[in-house]
C-alpha cells in the first residue's frame, strides 16, 4: 500500500477512486485501514454501533476483482456507513427501540441496494436517538455517541452517528435522514457537509419502522440524503441514490435535475438570514454568518440581508411544528395518542406557542391536516416567488454550536443555553429545520469556521425545489474559497 495514511483517513471519494484506479491502494487495503481505524478510535466516540466487517472484507475482494477487470463504477471500492434505520439484509434494524433489538430485515433498503450497485462497500451502521427523536444520539441498546471535537458534547441527531463517523475518519460517506434537521444539525455540530434533498428526490423504501414491510411510498417532510467531508462528494453520492422508486413513480418517470444556476460566486444572488422572530441566534453562529456574508460580498456575490418577499418565519415555524408531530404521530402507541389528544384538547385557541403547536400536531385529524397542507402549498408558492429574485438563502442550522450532552427527562422539559439564557430545548432546536423541511426544499449544510474554543460552525444553504444541484454548487464554491472540513485536532484512542 503506497497511499498516504492521512489520505485514507480523510481522503475525498474522488481522490480515493483515483488511488484505486491507479493501483496505489486496493479496495481490500482501504477497507482494512478503515476497519482498523474504527477499532482503534471508536471506543469513546461510539459512532459505528452495528459492524459488518466480515462482509465488507468480502465485498472489498470482489471490488478488487472488478477493478482488476478495469470496471468503473461511481463508488467502486469506497467504504460507506449508514444511519441505523436503513434496512440491510442480515443486520438489525431497531430505530433505537429495545423491543426491536432482534429484528433483522430480509432485504436491503432501496438506497442501500443502489449504493451496492454503484460499488460501495457497507461497513456498518451509525448510532441514533431512540425513535430518531432529538438532537443527541443515544439509546438503551447502543449507548451514547460523542462528538469527536469534544467528547462531552453532542454530535447532533438524529444522524449524529453519521456526523461523528465522518469527523473521525471512519469512511468518506455516510447516509442519513432528515425530518427536523437530522442531517443538517450533525453536519453543523461535527464540521462536515450534509445534504437534505428536495422532498421525494430519494426513495424511502426500506426506511421504515420495524417490522413494517418495505413498500414504495413517500412520507411527509422526511427525506434521506448524503453526508460527506466535501460538497463534491455530496453531489457524486446524490447522483447514485436519487431517482424515483422503480416499483412506483419510476415505472413512468425519470429524474432530470436542472443544472446549477451558476458556477461562479459572483453570479449568485444570495439572501442571508441570521435571525428568527421566535428564537435568538447565539453570537457564535450569528457572527460567523456575518463574516461569511462579508466574504461572499468581497468575492463578488450579490448579498442581501433582508427581503420583503421572505415568508413570515414565525407563521411558518408554527405550521412546521404541527406538521412535524403529525408526520411522526403514527409511531405513538394508542395510549400515548390518547394522552396527546387529551393535552391538545386543553389548549386555548389563543396559545400559539411552539410547544402548543407540536401538541396539536400529535392529535391532528385528517381534516385538520388537509387545511394545514393547503397552508403549506401557499407557503411553497411564496418561496417559489422569492427564488425568482434570489438563487439561495443562507440560514442558521442551529442557534449554537455543539452543546453538552443532556439526557435528562422528561425530554420536553429540557432547556438549551443560548448566550446565557435558557430556552425550551425542542423550540430552540427544531425551529431551524423550517422552512426547508416544511416546504420540501433542498438544503446543503456546509462548515464555515470554528469558534474560539474550536467547535465547528456551519450554515445551511436553502434553494428552490428540485434545484439541489444549485445549493450543492454554492457549497462547493464556499468550500473552495473559504475552506471546508478540517479534522478534529486529536481523537481519543480506545
Amino acid at each position: 500500500m503506497t497511499a498516504d495514511a492521512a489520505d485514507l483517513d480523510y481522503g475525498l471519494i474522488s481522490a480515493l477512486l483515483s488511488a484505486l484506479h491507479a493501483r496505489k491502494v486496493s479496495a481490500s487495503e482501504l477497507v482494512a485501514h478503515t476497519i482498523a481505524r474504527i477499532e482503534a478510535l471508536d471506543g469513546r466516540i461510539n459512532a459505528i454501533i452495528v459492524r459488518d466487517f466480515d462482509r465488507a472484507r468480502e465485498a472489498a475482494r470482489a471490488a478488487d476483482a472488478a477493478l482488476g477487470r478495469s470496471e468503473r463504477l461511481p463508488l467502486l471500492g469506497i467504504p460507506v456507513t449508514l444511519k441505523e434505520p436503513f434496512n440491510v439484509a442480515g443486520l438489525p434494524t431497531t430505530w433505537g427501540f429495545p423491543h426491536f433489538k432482534d429484528f433483522q430485515p430480509a432485504e436491503d433498503a432501496l438506497v442501500v441496494a443502489r449504493l451496492k450497485a454503484a460499488g460501495a462497500i457497507i461497513i456498518g451502521k451509525t448510532n441514533i436517538p431512540i425513535g430518531l427523536r432529538g438532537f443527541q444520539s443515544y439509546n438503551e441498546i447502543h449507548g451514547t455517541t460523542n462528538n469527536p471535537w469534544d467528547l462531552g458534547r453532542s454530535p447532533g441527531g438524529s444522524s449524529g452517528g453519521c456526523g461523528a463517523a465522518l469527523a473521525a475518519g471512519f469512511g468518506p460517506l455516510s447516509i442519513g435522514s432528515d425530518i427536523g434537521g437530522s442531517i443538517r444539525v450533525p453536519s453543523h455540530f461535527c464540521g462536515v457537509f450534509g445534504h437534505k434533498p428536495s422532498l421525494g428526490l430519494v426513495p424511502l423504501r426500506g426506511y421504515s419502522l420495524p417490522p413494517a414491510r418495505p413498500v414504495p411510498g413517500q412520507g411527509d417532510l422526511a427525506v434521506v440524503g448524503p453526508m460527506a467531508r466535501t460538497a463534491s462528494d455530496l453531489a457524486l453520492s446524490l447522483d447514485v441514490i436519487a431517482g424515483p422508486d422503480e416499483m412506483r413513480d419510476g415505472v413512468g418517470y425519470r429524474l432530470a435535475l436542472p443544472a446549477p444556476r451558476h458556477d461562479q460566486l459572483r453570479d449568485f444572488r444570495i439572501l442571508v438570514i441570521d435571525s428568527h422572530p421566535l428564537m435568538p441566534t447565539g453570537d457564535a453562529v450569528r457572527s460567523a454568518i456575518g463574516r461569511l456574508a462579508d466574504r461572499l460580498e468581497r468575492s463578488g456575490a450579490r448579498v442581501t440581508r433582508s427581503s420583503a418577499s421572505l415568508p413570515d418565519l414565525a407563521d411558518s415555524a408554527r405550521l412546521y411544528m404541527k406538521l412535524l408531530n403529525a408526520a411522526r404521530s403514527p409511531r405513538l402507541t394508542p395510549a400515548a395518542l390518547a394522552e396527546a389528544q387529551g393535552v391538545a384538547a386543553t389548549l386555548s385557541p389563543e396559545d400559539r406557542s411552539l410547544q402548543a403547536e407540536r401538541a396539536r400536531g400529535w392529535a391532528m385529524i385528517h381534516r385538520e391536516w388537509l387545511a394545514f397542507d393547503a397552508a403549506r402549498l401557499r407557503l411553497q408558492q411564496q418561496w417559489y416567488e422569492l427564488f425568482r429574485n434570489f438563487d439561495s438563502v443562507i440560514y442558521p442550522v442551529a442557534a449554537v454550536p455543539a452543546f453538552p450532552q443532556d439526557q435528562s427527562e422528561p425530554f420536553d422539559a429540557r432547556q438549551l443555553d443560548i448566550d446565557g439564557k435558557l430556552y425550551n430545548y425542542s423550540d430552540a432546536c427544531f425551529i431551524w429545520a423550517d422552512p426547508a423541511s416544511t416546504c420540501g426544499l433542498p438544503a446543503t449544510a456546509v462548515p464555515i469556521e470554528r469558534t474560539a474554543s474550536g467547535l465547528p460552525v456551519g450554515v445551511q444553504i436553502i434553494g428552490p425545489y428540485l434545484e439541489d444541484r444549485t445549493t450543492i454548487a454554492l457549497a462547493e464554491l464556499i468550500e473552495r474559497e473559504f475552506g471546508g472540513f478540517v479534522p478534529p485536532p486529536a481523537l481519543p484512542s480506545t
